[in-house]
C-alpha cells in the first residue's frame, strides 16, 4: 500500500476529461507535487482559504488534501494527496463534504507574471515560482551567462526572458558541449532549476527513452545532463516534441492522454563530436561550446540563487533583442555555430567522406573544376581504393542528402577510370544519366 509521501503525478493538460480516469482505487492514494507558496489568486483560489478550516479540495469527482511534504534537504513542499471521501466523513462528519471547494477538470497553464490557481473552474497544474522581482545586483548571473553564451550573450538573455515572460513560446533545442571540466554547463542547468523551479526537471537518457513520460510532459524545461542520445529514433523524438504543440502522456496503469507541449529541452554533454544526431539541414539546434572556468567558487550558486530575484526584475524591464524571426523565435542563421558544424560533420557517414574525396581528387588531377559520373562509375573506383560500398548506398547518398538530379535522358558525358602510372585517371566517352559536381560544391560540404 502506498503512503501519503509516495508521489506519482497526475495528468496535466490545458482541457482535460473529468477525472474519473484519474481516480485511485480505496487501497492506494495518489499524490502530485504543487507548490504554490506566496501566489496571488482569484477569489475561489485555495489561497484565500485557511487550511485548518478547509484543506481539502474536490476535483471532478476524487478528494484531495494538501499536505506538507518532508524533503531530503530540510524543507517542505505542498502535495495533493488523493483522499477517500469516507475518510473525510469518518473525520469530520458528511456534512464537511459540502464546504470542500469542488472544480471540474484539471488543466496545466503556465504562467510566470500572471499566474493564476484557479481557471475557470479548473485547478492548474502548472507550478508558480516564488521568486518576487526587484531591483538589485546580479552580476554573478551575468557573468555566468557571457561565460556560457560568449557572442551569442544577448541571445542568453532573450531565452530566459522568453521563458520568463512567453512560456509558451516554442525555443530552438540548447545544447552545451565541451569535454573541458568545470565548465558550467551543469551549474547554467542548476541555476534554470532554481529560477523556474518544480515547472524544471532533470532527466537521464533513459527517462527520455521511455514511454512512461508523466513526470516530464507537463514541464516547462525538461534538462539531461550528460546526454548521449546517439540513435536516429531519439533524435526524431526530440525534434518532433520541440515543435509540437500536444503530446499522448502516459503513466503506468494509466491510459495514454493528449496533453498540450510547451516543453523546451536544455542538454549537457562532454561529447564535442557525437551527443547526438543531426542532419546536416536541422535547424531546431543551438548548439554551444563551453569553455573551462578561470575560477573554482563553492559557494557561486548560493550566489546565483540570491541573485535571482535582481536578475528577473532586470528581464521584465529588458527588450528583446530579436523579435520573432521564425517559429522557434530565432532564425536558423544567428545561432549556426562552429560546435553545431562539428556535430553535423561527426553525424556524416565514411561513405560521404571517400565520395567527395574520391571527386575532389579526380577534379585535382585532370585540372577541371567539375566532374560527370554515374553511380556504377563511383563504386568501381571506391573498390579500387578499398572501399565497400552499394550502389544503392551511393544513388541515396547523391540525391537524399547532396540533392542532385541526374540528367533527365541518357546522354554522352567523359567517364574517368583508374590509370596506369604515371596517370593517376583516364577519360572516355560513355553515355548515361549522369550526375555533375563542381569543386565549390564539394568544399561546401565542410568534410575536409
Amino acid at each position: 500500500m502506498l503512503t501519503q509521501f509516495d508521489s506519482i503525478k497526475l495528468l496535466p493538460a490545458f482541457v482535460v476529461e473529468p477525472i474519473h480516469g484519474y481516480a485511485a482505487s480505496d487501497e492506494e492514494t495518489q499524490v502530485t507535487d504543487v507548490e504554490y507558496t506566496d501566489i496571488t489568486m482569484e477569489q475561489t483560489d485555495l489561497s484565500s482559504q485557511d487550511d485548518s478550516e478547509c484543506p481539502y479540495i474536490r476535483v471532478g469527482t476524487d478528494y484531495y488534501r494538501e499536505v506538507n511534504r518532508p524533503q531530503a534537504n530540510g524543507t517542505t513542499c505542498k502535495c495533493l494527496v488523493y483522499w477517500k471521501a469516507s475518510t473525510i466523513k469518518a473525520d469530520f462528519g458528511k456534512d464537511y463534504l459540502k464546504d470542500v471547494p469542488k472544480y471540474d477538470c484539471f488543466c496545466t497553464v503556465p504562467s510566470h507574471t500572471g499566474y493564476r490557481k484557479i481557471i475557470g473552474n479548473a485547478y492548474n497544474l502548472y507550478e508558480p515560482i516564488t521568486h518576487h522581482p526587484e531591483p538589485g545586483d546580479w552580476s554573478a548571473i551575468d557573468g555566468l551567462l557571457h561565460h556560457i553564451f560568449e557572442e551569442h550573450y544577448e541571445y542568453g538573455l532573450d531565452y530566459i526572458q522568453l521563458l520568463y515572460q512567453m512560456p509558451l513560446q516554442k525555443l530552438p533545442i540548447l545544447i552545451l558541449v565541451s569535454e573541458q571540466r568545470n565548465t558550467g554547463k551543469t551549474t547554467f542547468l542548476n541555476l534554470l532549476k532554481a529560477i523556474f523551479q518544480d515547472n524544471a526537471t532533470f532527466n537521464t537518457n533513459e527517462d527520455f527513452r521511455s514511454k512512461f513520460n508523466s513526470d516530464w510532459a507537463g514541464k516547462l524545461l525538461i534538462m539531461v545532463d550528460e546526454v548521449l542520445l546517439s540513435r536516429r529514433e531519439d533524435s526524431e523524438r526530440l525534434k518532433n516534441l520541440s515543435t509540437a504543440t500536444s503530446y499522448k502522456m502516459e503513466s503506468k496503469g494509466k491510459d495514454r492522454n493528449e496533453i498540450a507541449f510547451f516543453g523546451k529541452f536544455v542538454l549537457c554533454s562532454n561529447n564535442e563530436h557525437f551527443p547526438i544526431v543531426i542532419d546536416r539541414e536541422e535547424v531546431r539546434y543551438w548548439v554551444r561550446k563551453v569553455n573551462s572556468l578561470e575560477t573554482d567558487d563553492p559557494f557561486f550558486m548560493k550566489k546565483l540563487v540570491a541573485q535571482i530575484p535582481a536578475f528577473l526584475h532586470f528581464l521584465m524591464q529588458r527588450e528583446l533583442s530579436v523579435q520573432c524571426e521564425n517559429r522557434m523565435w530565432f532564425s536558423p542563421e544567428r545561432l549556426r555555430t562552429a560546435a553545431l558544424n562539428r556535430i553535423v560533420i561527426s553525424n556524416r557517414s565514411k561513405i560521404e567522406f571517400e565520395v567527395a574525396e574520391l571527386l575532389m581528387d579526380i577534379m585535382d588531377s585532370i585540372n577541371e573544376s567539375s566532374v560527370s559520373f554515374v553511380v556504377n562509375d563511383i563504386a568501381t573506383l571506391l573498390n579500387y581504393r578499398n572501399v565497400r560500398a552499394d550502389t544503392s548506398e551511393i544513388r541515396r547518398l547523391l540525391q537524399i542528402y547532396w540533392h542532385l538530379k541526374p540528367a533527365s535522358n541518357s546522354l554522352s558525358y567523359r567517364a574517368y577510370a583508374v590509370g596506369m602510372y604515371p596517370v593517376k585517371y583516364t577519360a572516355k566517352t560513355a553515355v548515361g544519366r549522369y550526375y555533375t559536381v563542381t569543386r565549390d560544391f564539394i568544399l561546401n560540404l565542410s568534410l575536409f
